[in-house]
Order: structure tokens, then sequence, then C-alpha cells
């Protein structure tokens, strides 16, 4: 799995360089995401999706995983430019009622205040 992480202030920007969100990789996601918060110097996390071109169910399932990590811990969370089949994916689920989607990582940032 190809990833890359940076930190601005007290959020995690964590960017998958991958063009599937599918089940080859959640259960590796779901782990990363885990182990960022046991180590965690931060409260807040934006999930970059601006590489991913298709996201299955599974996928879903990681980013909910973090969903809950975060919110255990009083952070924030936001997803970041989802393209738009995988905006539709998560609108078809009804997880755009859970979780907050900015158009850039940058708009993302700045909601974070």
């Amino acid at each position: 799995m190809n990833y890359h992480t940076n930190k601005v202030g007290d959020t995690l920007i964590f960017k998958l360089n991958e063009k599937k969100l599918d089940t080859n990789i959640s259960g590796l996601l779901k782990g990363e995401f885990t182990l960022a918060f046991k180590e965690g110097n931060f409260n807040n996390l934006i999930i970059d999706l601006s590489e991913v071109e298709s996201c299955d169910s599974s996928g879903l399932s990681a980013i909910l995983v973090a969903n809950r990590l975060v919110l255990s811990g009083n952070g924030k969370i936001r997803i970041a430019s989802p393209n738009e089949k995988v905006m539709n994916l998560i609108k078809i689920t009804k997880l755009d009622r859970v979780l907050a989607v900015s158009d850039s990582v940058e708009e993302a940032i700045s909601e974070m205040v």
C-alpha cells in the first residue's frame, strides 16, 4: 500500500496514493490508521483521496474505522478530494451524513479551525 503522511499543527494529512480503495488494501489501511492513533501526536485527520479512482464497501469500512478512532479522541475528520465516483458511493451509502467531505486538502485544513 502506497501512502504519504504530513502533519500540519495537530492535524495528520493521510494521502492514499492508490487507484483503488478496496478489499486488497482495506485491512492494511485499517491497521495504519490504528497504529497512527496509538502513536498519535495529532487530534485531527484529513484523508486525501485525490489519487483514488474507485472505492468499495471495504474501503468505506476502513474510512469508518478512522472516523471512530478520531471521534473517540474528540478530534475532527475530513475526507478531502474524492472524485465523482467515490463521492457518489459516499452519498448512496448515506455516509455523507456521517463523514465531512471537503473539495481539497486546503479547504479541509481551513474547516478544522
